[in-house]
């Protein structure tokens, strides 16, 4: 396989563009027509695992946190991630990035913990917005109203999936009297008028707002047309979105925070819990990576415990004096690593023996002990 078509594929699960808006992710190094023969996944691109991927001889390097996150000069290999890219760059080992757009994915981060925590029945804490909709409501005479209808068509209106032109139309009767200074298509100043119109209804992109409604202006024959514009729900359906809760067998808080313990990488920061050890749980939300963003939504969940990383100290305390679910802080690192597995059998089943992979056994948390 060329370098470009296992790119294609990560990009198709995991696509680049739900990604944060300050997020760093894809191709970070390589070139896409090089031949590809291995591939290794690990969380962090640390100097160390560039090594493990070298010596192994990998084409491709997978991580999950970005390499240059934040601007730089240069990357010499004077600096940490100079001496990274420098020894990807010496091996011929190409650098791919899936951060934020792995994390809400399905198959992603926070599903792959949550699934190694054996919770069922998975849905997102914060389902994803779909595009955000409105729906303008028109009132047209009846001989004008298909002028309107595929003016709104043309501006992009009516759109819903693979379809485009939807629409709906209802019969009814409009009244007005025009006044002093009117200049009125149907009917004369000062007189009460009744005329058929036609109730033309589409949604439309929330983006779309002021270009549907200026060719609807433009298309209308009325001096001063009637018409709505009301912003939709989201549904809150979505298969993608930060964080998943789920179910478990019945258990008590001690019971599951020690089940954690035997799931995760050990590291030196452990699991930590917030809670009364005999609480009952059946319900958990989880979410891979730094989860302070999601306290608010997770309080209006009917999790009976929150795991997560690095809770700051003020935050946690508050939540939990809110009297909502326990918490439980667990490595960053160890957490993020259960997608790890998840993502390489995924390639596995998607090429088959035509690459090589391999999973990085090297621990990258930053804390090494506890005295």
């Amino acid at each position: 396989m060329l370098l470009k078509d296992v790119v294609d594929l990560l990009h198709g699960w995991y696509p680049p563009g739900t990604a944060d808006t300050w997020d760093r992710v894809g191709l970070v190094y390589g070139d896409p027509a090089m031949p590809v023969f291995r591939v290794m996944f690990a969380v962090d691109p640390t100097h160390e695992v560039a090594l493990e991927a070298a010596e192994w001889g990998a084409d491709l390097l997978v991580v999950h946190h970005p390499l240059f996150l934040k601007p730089v000069h240069g990357f010499t290999p004077g600096t940490p991630k100079g001496r990274t890219l420098s020894v990807l760059a010496t091996a011929g080992c190409a650098l791919l990035t899936a951060h934020t757009n792995a994390d809400q994915a399905v198959g992603g981060v926070s599903e792959a913990l949550g699934t190694a925590l054996g919770l069922t029945g998975l849905t997102p804490v914060a389902p994803r917005s779909n595009d955000l909709l409105d729906k303008l409501s028109v009132f047209v005479p009846v001989p004008h109203a298909e002028a309107v209808r595929t003016a709104l068509a043309e501006a992009g209106a009516g759109r819903i999936g693979d379809y485009d032109s939807a629409s709906f139309s209802s019969p009814g009767e409009g009244r007005f009297r025009p006044l002093e200074g009117a200049n009125p298509t149907i009917g004369s100043v000062g007189h009460l008028e009744v005329v058929d119109e036609i109730r033309v209804e589409a949604v439309l992109a929330r983006g779309l707002r002021a270009r549907v409604v200026t060719a609807m202006l433009a298309a209308h024959p009325y001096e001063e047309p009637a018409y709505d514009l009301v912003e939709l729900a989201d549904p809150g359906i979505a298969d993608t979105g930060a964080g998943r809760i789920g179910d478990v067998e019945e258990t008590t808080l001690l019971a599951f925070a020690a089940h954690v313990a035997t799931v995760l990488p050990t590291t030196a920061q452990g699991v930590r819990v917030g809670g009364d050890p005999d609480r009952v749980v059946r319900r958990v939300a989880v979410a891979g990576g730094a989860g302070d963003f999601l306290l608010d939504h997770v309080l209006r969940t009917d999790a009976d415990v929150y795991l997560t990383s690095d809770l700051r100290h003020h935050p946690a305390g508050e939540f939990l004096e809110k009297g909502g679910p326990a918490l439980i802080d667990v490595s960053h690192w160890a957490a993020e690593w259960t997608w790890l597995p998840v993502v390489e059998a995924r390639l596995r089943d998607a090429v088959g023996d035509t690459v090589e992979t391999r999973v990085s056994t090297l621990n990258t948390d930053p804390w090494h002990f506890r005295p």
